[in-house]
Formats: structure tokens, C-alpha cells, sequence
């Protein structure tokens, strides 16, 4: 029997929730999971709660049926900690704590994460957050943030360094904490989608793309096979626009600026074709439940293929000259190393996981339409570097035109919208994981009477902060822009 299946067998399998199974389980169980989680024989998808329930999304790659939930009720508001025994749930255990009361018995870290003091008066002022304690001599200790320079999302990071060689990194997130749970829970379909498309504005595109799954597979409908090629195809321009803008800004960390000034010019093309072609530089609310708003026409579809033929040949030569810059190589190779078992351990998406050998992608596992019909490969490298996480980068630009090819050669005919109205009559559950340009991107929903009763939002951006922690140790405080920007983490995404 497969870990998950004993798991499920173990305890009351809930019926209405798709396309993964979901099942009620009692605390012995719950353990179990954790135990395994630890063992590495699971992978960590999420961990949420709503009043009075805890739930755990899991994720077993070499299994038939690779995801399944398991929820837990918490009648005296307490459930055994995953994050005792699996580092990776501590902070969603504390996003827990703080959002809906429930404490997770044995945690190891009991602080507060969203909560910054200023939701009651019985908890402590923001000043007061304990940063965790470093020991030894010649330490002096470096507050960055949370106002940066520039046109950035608020964080603030303490590095504890002994002379320039940063000795620990620790972030403080929470500022742009929005109520994200509670603008949802009630929310009808049309205003709930809406709202996760903005959660992460860099990542609109995979917010709507998963809510909309999310909601079809709870409300048993299927969008037309038109816009779910359409769906794809804005879901690559998005990969590609935030890739460009990666290697230009990493580059620039490394005082490379030329490198930026390219990039720039090869991103805003797809955002003003985008716009053209979508009515949104982002393409935001495109995306919908039930299919896509806006069609394409045949002058239309041309144009992007010429556009994404342009950009391909525009391309190459930044990534020679990328490649041929001895004093930009010297910054990025060996810089900020994220070891491969700590890619497996964090569940690591996107081109952090596979720049350090995780060979994720849920564009394959589990997979969905339309790219279980297209031909791509998922690049993985294992260096772990800054270096390795721009070549994923590259690989991945020249895979999405690739797809974007294909998908606009291939684009079929018909509808773009299905009616909600067709849907199931009773409450459901639905579930999706959709591939945005960060890493897997999870939804968890419940509708009821065409509303929304309860969502989860999990951005890729949650087990990769913590990582980012490890991955400056040992550098230099002058690599940490290089570091972050390798990784770039959404701060809103997080928050919530």
C-alpha cells in the first residue's frame, strides 16, 4: 500500500472534494503524516486551517495518485505540530497560530509571523520580536528594512555578520499582510476571483489560472479546450516577461547594468503585447472561472508569433554575453549555494528547486492541460548557485517560446467561456496546482451557493524564504542583492 493511500485508509475519506482525495483524520495520523513528511518519503504542499480545523495538502511523486488532503479537527483549538518534526510547516504553523487561534502543540518556534503586534492589545509591540540569538565574538548585527530603496515590497532582514561574512540572516515578513482569508471567505466567485489575481501582481496570470481550476473542479465544469490553450499561452508570456526582468536585475546586482537595460526592452515587448492582445500589460482578470474573457484573432496570433521568433533571436546573444563576462561569472558561480537535500526537504519550486536538483514541475506532476499534450523539458541543474538559478532562467525562456509556438500554432477552435450555471448544485471542494514563474502555486477552496466559503492561497514563496536564510550563511554581506534577486521571493504573495 502507497504512503498517501494508508494515510487516506486510515482515516474518513470526505467525499465532494476534487480532483484529489481528502480525508478526516484523527491526531495518531496526523503524526504519522508528520513522520513521514520527516522521512522524506512525502513532500509538503501546504498547511492550513479554517475555526476549529487544521488541514495538510501532501504530495507523493511516485505514487498512481500523487496529492492528497488530510484535515484534522481541533475541538480544544490545539493539533500536534508538523513543524516538530518537519522544519518546513513551522512558519505555516505560525501563519496558522496567528489567523485562526489554533496552536500547534510542541512547535519549536512560537512567535508571532503575520501578526505584528497590531491585531489586540494582549499582544506584544512589533519592536519586540525576538530575533533568534547568535553567539560568539566580533559579531555585529546589520537591519535592512523593511523600506528599501527603489520600488520594493517591505521586508526587513537582520544579518549577524563578523566582519563582511554574513553569519546568520534572519528575515521578518508580515508587512503587506492584506486579510487575503477574510476578503474571501463569503466572497461570490466573480469578486473572490478578483482578489486572488492581485494577491501577487507579478504573478496574476497562475493566481487566476489556478483559482479558476480550483473553482471548476469543486463545481464539476469544464472550460472549453480554446481557452484553456489561451490560458497557457498568457501563463508562458508571464514566465517570460519575469524571466527577462530576473536576468536583467541580477546582472545589474552584480553591477553588470547593460545586462538590465536589454532585458527591460525584451520584457516590456511581451507586456505591450500582452496589453495589445489582452487589454492588460499583466493580463489581469483574463483569467476567469469557466474559461477566458478576452479571444484572440488570426492578426492577432500572427503577431505573437512573429513577436516570440524576434525575442528568441534577440535573446542569445545576452545569454553569450552573459556567459562570456568573466567579472559577472566571478559574482554568480559559487554564490549563494542551496544544497540539493535542502531543495527535497523545503519542497523548493520553480528555478530555485531545480537550479539544486529538484526536478519538480507541476506543469508534468500532476499535470494539466494543456501541456500534458505539449512537448517541453523542465531544465534542472544542481550547482545550487546564483549561477545555476540564472541558467534555469535561460533554459526556461527558451523552453516557453518553444511552448508558445506550439500552443499558437496548435490554438483550436471555439468557445472561450463556459457557464457556471452548469455547475454541480451542492457544495464542493476544489483543488489546483498551476506552474507560475516562481514555482508551484496552490489553491484550496470550498463553494457553497456560489460563494466562496473558505479559500487557502499558497504561494511558491513559502518554502523558499526560509532557504533564502541558508543559502547567504558564509557569503559576504555584498552578495546578499544577488542572493535575493536569484531567489525573488514574493513578499505580498507570502503575507497574504
Amino acid at each position: 500500500m502507497s504512503v498517501l493511500s494508508g494515510l487516506l485508509d486510515a482515516g474518513y475519506r470526505v467525499g465532494g472534494h476534487y480532483p484529489w482525495p481528502c480525508a478526516a483524520v484523527d491526531a495518531p495520523v496526523w503524526i504519522a503524516a508528520a513522520e513521514h513528511l520527516a522521512a522524506g518519503e512525502l513532500t509538503l504542499l501546504s498547511l492550513w486551517a479554517e475555526t476549529g480545523r487544521v488541514y495538510m495538502a501532501l504530495l507523493a511523486p511516485a505514487e498512481d495518485e500523487p496529492i492528497a488532503v488530510i484535515s484534522l479537527d481541533c475541538p480544544d483549538g490545539a493539533y500536534p505540530s508538523v513543524g516538530a518534526r518537519h522544519k518546513p510547516a513551522i512558519r505555516l504553523e505560525r501563519a496558522v497560530r496567528d489567523l485562526f487561534g489554533l496552536d500547534a502543540e510542541g512547535a519549536p518556534d512560537r512567535r508571532l509571523w503575520l501578526d505584528h503586534g497590531r491585531w489586540g492589545d494582549e499582544t506584544p509591540p512589533a519592536a519586540s520580536y525576538p530575533f533568534l540569538p547568535v553567539e560568539g565574538e566580533a559579531l555585529h548585527q546589520i537591519p535592512v528594512g523593511p523600506v528599501h530603496a527603489g520600488i520594493i515590497e517591505p521586508g526587513h532582514f537582520r544579518f549577524t555578520a563578523e566582519g563582511e561574512t554574513v553569519v546568520r540572516l534572519e528575515a521578518r515578513l508580515g508587512y503587506v499582510h492584506k486579510g487575503v482569508d477574510a476578503l474571501l471567505a463569503g466572497a461570490q466567485i466573480p469578486r473572490a476571483a478578483r482578489i486572488v489575481a492581485r494577491i501577487s501582481g507579478d504573478s496574476t496570470v497562475a493566481y487566476g489560472f489556478a483559482f479558476a481550476r480550483a473553482v471548476e473542479a469543486a463545481l464539476g465544469i469544464e472550460p472549453p479546450p480554446r481557452s484553456i490553450w489561451l490560458r497557457a499561452v498568457m501563463a508562458e508570456m508571464e514566465r517570460i516577461a519575469n524571466h527577462f526582468g530576473d536576468f536583467g536585475a541580477i546582472c545589474n546586482d552584480a553591477s553588470f547594468s547593460i545586462m538590465l537595460a536589454h532585458c527591460a526592452v525584451l520584457r516590456e515587448r511581451v507586456l505591450r503585447a500582452a496589453a495589445e492582445c489582452f487589454g492588460h500589460r499583466l493580463m489581469m482578470d483574463c483569467i476567469i472561472p469557466g474559461g477566458v474573457r478576452v479571444d484572440l484573432d488570426a492578426a492577432r496570433v500572427a503577431m505573437l508569433r512573429a513577436l516570440f521568433v524576434s525575442l528568441g533571436q534577440a535573446f542569445e546573444p545576452l545569454v553569450a554575453l552573459y556567459d562570456n563576462t568573466a567579472s559577472l561569472l566571478d559574482r554568480t558561480v559559487t554564490t549563494g549555494v542551496l544544497k540539493p537535500e535542502l531543495a527535497r526537504q523545503f519542497g523548493a519550486g520553480g528555478y530555485v528547486g531545480r537550479a539544486s536538483g529538484r526536478d519538480f514541475d507541476a506543469r508534468l506532476l500532476p499535470g494539466y492541460a494543456p501541456y500534458d499534450g505539449l512537448a517541453f523539458d523542465v531544465p534542472v541543474l544542481d550547482a545550487g548557485d546564483v549561477n545555476a538559478r540564472v541558467w534555469i532562467r535561460i533554459h526556461e525562456i527558451r523552453q516557453s517560446l518553444a511552448l508558445l509556438e506550439q500552443l499558437l500554432a496548435g490554438l483550436p477552435d471555439g468557445a472561450v467561456l463556459t457557464s457556471l450555471e452548469n455547475a454541480f448544485p451542492g457544495p464542493g471542494e476544489g483543488m489546483a496546482l498551476v506552474e507560475a514563474f516562481r514555482g508551484d502555486l496552490l489553491v484550496w477552496l470550498r463553494v457553497v451557493d456560489g460563494h466562496i466559503d473558505r479559500c487557502h492561497v499558497r504561494d511558491a514563496s513559502w518554502f523558499q524564504w526560509p532557504l533564502l536564510e541558508v543559502v547567504i550563511e558564509g557569503n559576504i554581506v555584498a552578495d546578499f542583492p544577488l542572493c535575493n534577486k536569484s531567489f525573488n521571493c514574493s513578499y505580498s504573495g507570502h503575507d497574504l
